[in-house]
């Protein structure tokens, strides 16, 4: 899988961590945080300054994480073609943006679509096929 990492940062879940990952081109942006309860995966589009985020995947919920005292090690990657991001943690891919497709993949498949957005035509379902975006 290549991709350009432009984040990389140790994070223990359930402590307060944004992380943000500009694309290495365009005016894309990829952010993860953990608000101490929850992490959250987003797609910014950065040249909408006053509504940048695209889409929300959610993580994990933390009281449902095992090994949360444990460090992880967090990156965001890009797509050669700085148009899809992906979120891995332990070198484990959690979530993928396509901004082409306009499509979020994560593995807990939540929340449903904004059928309002433009990203809101598919479901946020994981597909192992999400990883050959970045071949």
């Amino acid at each position: 899988m290549p991709i350009q990492i432009t984040a990389e940062q140790e994070i223990t879940v359930g402590q307060t961590v944004v992380i943000e990952a500009p694309a290495p081109a365009g005016h894309f942006m990829a952010a993860f945080e953990d608000d101490t309860e929850t992490g959250y995966f987003y797609a910014l589009d950065l040249s909408r300054p006053d509504s940048p985020i695209e889409d929300a995947l959610h993580i994990y919920n933390v009281s449902n994480v095992k090994d949360k005292a444990l460090p992880s090690l967090l990156k965001i990657g890009w797509s050669l073609d700085s148009r899809k991001a992906v979120l891995l943690i332990n070198g484990y891919p959690h979530a993928v943006f396509d901004f082409d497709a306009r499509r979020g993949y994560c593995r807990t498949g939540f929340p449903p679509p904004d059928e309002s957005s433009p990203w809101g035509a598919h479901s946020h379902a994981w597909l192992d096929e999400a990883t050959d975006l970045f071949a």
